[in-house]
């Protein structure tokens, strides 16, 4: 991780410490010493498993696309993702470059274009329940939730910015002139900051562009493969409640699950705005909010954040930077570096382009 990296982390972490200094240090450790391991167990069982169900959704669309990828195969390149992700300020969007392009260094058969288009189908499968989901919580947090108006005005316009990327990803894909519209914008940007090579870079674009849209295409024609990975991605989001549910009930909180959820959403909207690596103190400040003001005791959510965030942001992102390593890959050498932007690049043209 570069520098710029570790403070937004050490900031994050600071932001988590003063949200448990003011709920009281002590009272959180005695929660914590109350804790039943067994449970807690049973959440990061559910943790792991939710790996192997985004590795599988992401499986179902490599193969709608013709590149038939083993779980095996395709795992570790999750976790790596899911990692970049967590330590990236970007909108949990970081690690989907990493991904499509591991995989497709993985095999020479692949192209870059081919395995973007998989990687931006399966975030979308995945924002598609989660932008379903929020709507539902937003509406029922304006009628039962005492909140500001500029709370709930905030949140709408988040669900609205990320349908809008949606439907523009999708539109492009359908729509040859607005896809050869962004085309030309994308070769606007490279002509203004981009001058070395630039006729071959811009082959390169129209190319990738290109095969972009029809791997998309290929992936939209496919109703029953995306009927099946829709229904994945709604289950993958249970999964993901259940595990914050389970941590709760290691603590003896007698919670509702609906609130649980909805604590949940609201916490992960604002870990997609792309502030600080993860979400990390965001998240976790309006988690311990948010279950306190729904009758749990301050020191029960603090510590129920804690252990779930040690699950799903820390363990998540050990085990993904354990696995960088084993890639030896170039560009993941230079993303842990502090190298100049333009020799990173330069790395991602050589080693994509050139495959």
């Amino acid at each position: 991780m570069d520098r710029k990296t570790i403070l937004l982390l050490g900031f994050s972490i600071l932001i988590l410490a003063v949200m448990l200094w003011f709920v009281g240090i002590d009272k959180v450790i005695d929660a914590l010493k109350l804790a039943n391991i067994g449970i807690i167990a049973l959440a990061i069982v559910t943790q792991v498993f939710t790996y192997f169900l985004y590795t599988l959704r992401w499986q179902i669309l490599n193969r709608l696309a013709d590149m038939d990828v083993s779980i095996k195969k395709l795992l570790p390149i999750v976790l790596v993702g899911l990692a970049v992700n967590n330590i990236t300020p970007s909108g949990r969007g970081g690690g989907e470059p990493v991904r499509a392009y591991l995989l497709a260094k993985s095999n020479n058969d692949y192209h870059f274009e081919d395995s973007l288009a998989t990687v931006v189908a399966d975030r979308a499968l995945d924002t598609f329940p989660f932008v379903v989901l929020a709507a539902i919580t937003i509406a029922s947090m304006a009628l039962f939730f005492n909140f500001d108006i500029w709370l709930i005005v905030v949140m709408v316009l988040a669900v609205i910015a990320i349908v809008a990327i949606l439907i523009i990803l999708i539109y492009m894909c359908i729509n040859p002139n607005f896809g050869n519209r962004v085309d030309g914008w994308i070769i606007g940007l490279v002509r203004r900051f981009y001058k070395k090579n630039s006729e071959e870079f811009e082959n390169q674009i129209h190319k990738a562009i290109f095969g972009f849209q029809e791997t998309m295409k290929l992936l939209m024609s496919n109703k029953k493969g995306l009927v099946y990975t829709l229904l994945l991605s709604f289950i993958i989001w249970i999964f993901e409640i259940v595990r914050v549910y389970f941590v709760f009930l290691a603590f003896g909180a007698n919670v509702n699950l609906i609130v649980i959820g909805e604590v949940f959403i609201v916490a992960c909207l604002v870990g997609m705005i792309p502030l600080l690596p993860g979400g990390l103190g965001a998240i976790d400040g309006l988690m311990i909010l948010f279950y306190s003001a729904a009758g749990i005791p301050s020191s029960i959510s603090a510590a129920a954040t804690v252990i779930e965030r040690l699950i799903s942001f820390w363990m998540t992102t050990i085990i993904g930077m354990v696995l960088m390593p084993y890639y030896g890959s170039s560009v993941l050498e230079k993303i842990s570096s502090d190298s100049p932007q333009d020799e990173l690049d330069e790395v991602i043209e050589k080693d994509i382009w050139d495959n």
